[in-house]
């Protein structure tokens, strides 16, 4: 929904009036309020209704945390296991 309106407001832009017309959008004081402002529709959502959904949000923002971190050592782990397996040898 905000993809279509943001779209509908640039579409009649022309090439070189469109950074003109993004720079005030990415302004330190805009992206400030653009957070407080989803920060408010989410505790009025979620925390002042006394929903459970937050506490699924944490436990599902903590595993794909987590899952980042130890991304990177699992693919060494890989390439090592296939490195050993195509007669790489053993060190």
């Amino acid at each position: 929904m905000a993809m279509r309106a943001f779209y509908n407001e640039i579409k009649g832009l022309k090439v070189r009036d469109l950074p003109g017309h993004l720079k005030p959008r990415f302004s330190w004081t805009n992206i400030k309020k653009s957070a407080d402002e989803a920060v408010d529709r989410y505790i009025e959502k979620y925390i002042e209704t006394s929903s459970v959904e937050p506490l699924f949000h944490v436990c599902i923002g903590g595993m794909i945390f987590s899952y980042l971190v130890a991304l990177p050592e699992e693919r060494r782990h890989l390439e090592h296991q296939q490195h050993a397996a195509s007669g790489g040898g053993h060190h």
